[in-house]
């Protein structure tokens, strides 16, 4: 049996806290990655998706030349080109990370699956490895739903789709919420018709639903979207096409899309199976997801647990800032919990959307009706918004009235990643408040002028939805 001072599993931001701790002389450290190394945001999330939704934004933009008396036409889109130089650009980054894991001297790489056969003691291939400090980074996996034909047919899920070289004529994406949205962007900007079939109610469950609902309006024009549509079968169609059928769960009618791909994006779910933690004693949740302490240490002394593992926010950023909680925690002894009151995401569709925070039914539920302030501005009643010809697109801030701190913001319209973060900023720093966005001079005129304004006139969220439904 070999020991170590430290073992991850998993080669993402697990590797934020190995490579500090082999700074210090005499560390040894196994790392085990059963998939290529530098974790699913790199080889198969966020990195590659954003590569390939930018010349998609571009086709998009080329669409709406004519408003401005620019008369471009599109003549056509090489989509082998755009998934090669998606390929191009990680591939070097993913050997890289292969390389210095397996020349790294105080480093034993194993690149096969890990599990537990006692507390401590994990197998991996023929070896039986040992530590004292483990760090279980295992991220997620793909979740399949149980659909009638679904593996005879066969089908993409966001882990094959990168691999691919043609482009579909059509395509059937089932699943209704962030992955879906931004591969129906992708491939409807690359010449795919695109159906979406989800089975929420809502496009973007996730989001606000004034957000989904204009989503789901200004997508809609490049797209068929259905939603609350549950899938029941998929089944061969004529001439080696594929038949998805689906029933709407109002109405109980059923609906078929016929497409030469599918696309199964139904989000992520635990793969804790293959790990088998309940033979190291380390709870799990019902969903199987690592259950973890506020300051991310399982039930299991020096077994810690981030990033996808624990199921909260499968996100990046989140992962690399968990991974700094367990640094200060699990190697510099410290007691910091971890905070999510701010936690951002956005979606690279066309329109972008960005959120952060609380959503106005949760900031009412916390706070009350009466403490709870909503800000709103279009992009189009600022003056850099006129210019760009945008329509209906806003930004929406909450706040509690009572102490001025920003409870969340959510924005759908040009650049809304970027704009967020001025935003997301303020509900960093110690009194959260919304003051510093509204004395603050904005570059005029600029596209942040949207969020400066967004703050000056607060409404009760009743006097909002009035409105909102006026204005429609």
């Amino acid at each position: 049996m070999k020991e170590y001072d430290v073992i991850a599993i998993g080669s993402g931001s697990s590797m934020n806290i190995i490579s500090a701790m082999l700074r210090k002389p005499g560390v040894k450290a196994a790392v085990i990655e059963k998939d290529d190394p530098g974790g699913i945001c790199l080889t198969r999330g966020c990195i590659p998706t954003k590569i390939l939704v930018y010349p998609a934004e571009l086709v998009r933009m080329v669409d709406d030349l004519g408003k401005f008396g620019i008369d471009a036409p599109l003549k056509k889109v090489d989509f082998a080109k755009v998934m090669q130089r998606m390929r191009d650009h990680i591939r070097p980054d993913i050997e890289g990370i292969r390389k210095g894991l397996s020349q790294a001297e105080n480093i034993d790489y194993y690149p096969v699956a890990a599990e537990f056969t006692a507390p401590y003691t994990l197998k991996v291939g023929n070896e039986t490895i040992t530590s004292k400090l483990i760090f279980l980074c295992i991220g997620s996996e793909v979740r399949i739903p149980p659909v009638k034909g679904l593996d005879s047919v066969g089908y993409h899920t966001s882990d094959t789709v990168l691999g691919m070289t043609q482009l579909p004529a059509s395509l059937a994406i089932i699943g209704g919420g962030y992955i879906a949205a931004e591969y129906g962007h992708f491939f409807s900007a690359m010449g795919s018709k695109v159906t979406i079939v989800g089975r929420n109610p809502q496009f973007l469950p996730q989001e606000e639903p004034e957000v989904s609902e204009l989503a789901l309006k200004e997508m809609g024009k490049h797209m068929t979207i259905l939603t609350d549509h549950e899938v029941l079968e998929v089944r061969k169609g004529m001439t080696g096409k594929k038949k998805v059928v689906a029933k709407n769960r109002a109405s109980g009618i059923t609906a078929s899309v016929t497409a030469d791909e599918i696309l199964v994006a139904t989000g992520r779910g635990p793969n804790t199976d293959i790990l088998h933690p309940e033979k190291a004693g380390i709870e799990v949740d019902e969903k199987g997801w690592i259950k973890v302490n506020e300051y991310l240490e399982t039930n299991q002394p020096g077994i810690w647990a981030f990033g996808d593992a624990t199921g909260k926010h499968l996100f990046k950023h989140v992962a690399n800032y968990e991974s700094l909680v367990v640094y200060q925690n699990a190697i510099l002894g410290n007691s910091e919990r971890a905070e999510y009151h701010a936690v951002p995401h956005a979606v690279f569709t066309h329109p972008e959307i960005a959120g952060v925070g609380m959503r106005e039914k949760e900031a009412v539920a916390a706070y009350g009706e009466e403490r709870v302030g909503i800000g709103f501005q279009r992009f189009e009643d600022t003056a850099k918004g006129q210019a760009m010809g945008v329509k209906d697109y806003f930004v929406k801030v909450i706040i509690d009235t009572e102490t001025g701190r920003i409870l969340g913001a959510h924005i759908i319209g040009p650049q809304a990643s970027v704009l967020i973060q001025e935003i997301i900023n303020l509900m960093y720093t110690p009194s959260g408040n919304w003051a510093p966005a509204r004395a603050a001079m904005h570059i005029h005129p600029g596209l942040s002028e949207v969020v400066e304004r967004a703050f000056q006139g607060l409404m009760s969220p009743e006097h909002y939805h009035h409105m909102r439904s006026h204005h429609h």
